[in-house]
């Protein structure tokens, strides 16, 4: 079993930066790929960006790449979303999920595991 509770959301104007970050409790991190999705208001959720267990593999949405980052840090047991240039239409919502090993995916039903979310809110 794998808990996640997400922190950093806020509201910062448009071109700013947030780093988001997912604290998991468990002795899996080290064997869990994390993901970052998000919702924004009347849409459904969305990928965002996806590192697979060992590291080596990441995944990002189009809409967000070349300006997130995601990564890892294993003895904290804590994945993190860097967010620079933010955009009002990055507004949302954003859940960190988890799966058992696996490849990095953008298919939010192959995530078991889910935090309750923090909310991102990019002024124009």
């Amino acid at each position: 079993q794998v808990q996640l509770v997400e922190s950093g959301g806020g509201l910062v104007q448009a071109g700013g930066s947030l780093r988001l970050s997912c604290a998991a409790s468990g002795r899996t991190f080290s064997r869990s790929t994390m993901a970052w999705f998000r919702q924004a208001p009347g849409k459904e959720r969305a990928f965002v960006a996806a590192m697979n267990w060992s590291g080596d593999s990441t995944l990002y949405a189009e809409s967000v790449k070349d300006r997130f980052t995601i990564s890892r840090d294993d003895a904290k047991t804590t994945v993190y979303l860097q967010m620079n240039s933010l955009k009002p239409e990055d507004t949302a919502v954003y859940y960190c999920a988890a799966r058992w090993f696996g490849t990095t995916s953008d298919k939010s039903s192959l995530y078991p595991y889910w935090g309750t979310g923090t909310q991102v809110t990019v002024s124009s």
